[in-house]
């Protein structure tokens, strides 16, 4: 089955990067040509929250893809692009000069769930309007890490004994920064379901999910899970969003959302 096209590179950079454009064009990213790339996970995120303005934070951020198409959508919204890859906050920093956003971006190299660590880069509790994420979708002591670091970084929480939950922690922390009445979206698995709702607990509220298929009849490989802050209307499960037709290509729904041009349709 054929994946959602990456980027199309137009530029020469450094070497071992490269220099693509994304959004529908909108955006130009500088990212590593090897390990983690921008593709449909990143899309569906930016299509799937809905922040207009106040301050967005893109936790998990990588080379700021998400943070950036929102704030490129909507000029009042500022972002915050959370990333605890050394390289990976330079070149989201990077992006964001590069495409016009320096006045309403930050980069903040910090792990999100660290509350010092957050207190000291100026992420305060209960200040964010909106939060995003894509979290890692593994445990290293659950799976085998690939020997590139960057892609294992991107998809696999470190081995830490004191961490018992990583996902957990990082949901909490999410949450933390979170302003009452603000809306978390976050993409993951559909196997974490039941994690995120542990996570989650009565924390918020208007929960909704939305399955996301790789093509019809087979089973979704991604769950995009949307909620407010301190909500108490009940658990619902939204329409879902099939990505590829039998003959590979994107649908006509998800296509309009990879070149920026279409929201999720959240069914409300």
């Amino acid at each position: 089955m054929a994946e959602a096209p990456e980027p199309v590179a137009h530029e020469r950079p450094a070497d071992g990067l490269s220099s693509d454009a994304w959004f529908g064009g909108r955006l130009t990213l500088l990212q590593p040509k090897g390990g983690h790339r921008v593709g449909s996970d990143a899309a569906l995120l930016a299509a799937a929250a809905a922040p207009t303005d106040g301050r967005v934070v893109d936790v998990g951020a990588g080379v700021g893809a998400v943070g950036l198409a929102l704030a490129k959508r909507h000029e009042r919204l500022a972002a915050d692009l959370v990333e605890i890859d050394p390289r990976l906050a330079r070149l989201a920093a990077d992006n964001a000069a590069t495409n016009g956003l320096a006045e309403r971006v930050r980069v903040l190299e910090i792990d999100i769930r660290d509350a010092r660590a957050r207190r000291e880069a100026g992420l305060a509790d209960d200040a964010a309007e909106a939060v995003v994420t894509n979290p890692p979708f593994f445990d290293a002591r659950e799976v085998r890490t690939s020997p590139d670091a960057a892609r294992a970084r991107a998809h696999v929480f470190s081995a830490d004994a004191a961490d018992v939950a990583p996902l957990i922690g990082w949901i909490r922390a999410s949450l933390a920064i979170l302003t009452p009445g603000g809306r978390l979206t976050m993409i993951h698995r559909p196997e974490a379901l039941g994690t995120i709702l542990e996570a989650v607990g009565n924390r918020i509220g208007a929960l909704a999910l939305l399955p996301v298929f790789p093509r019809q009849g087979a089973s979704a490989h991604r769950l995009l899970v949307s909620g407010v802050k301190g909500s108490r209307a009940p658990l619902r499960i939204a329409p879902a969003l099939v990505l590829h037709q039998d003959d590979g290509r994107l649908t006509g729904e998800a296509d309009a959302i990879h070149r920026g041009e279409a929201l999720i349709d959240w069914g409300v």
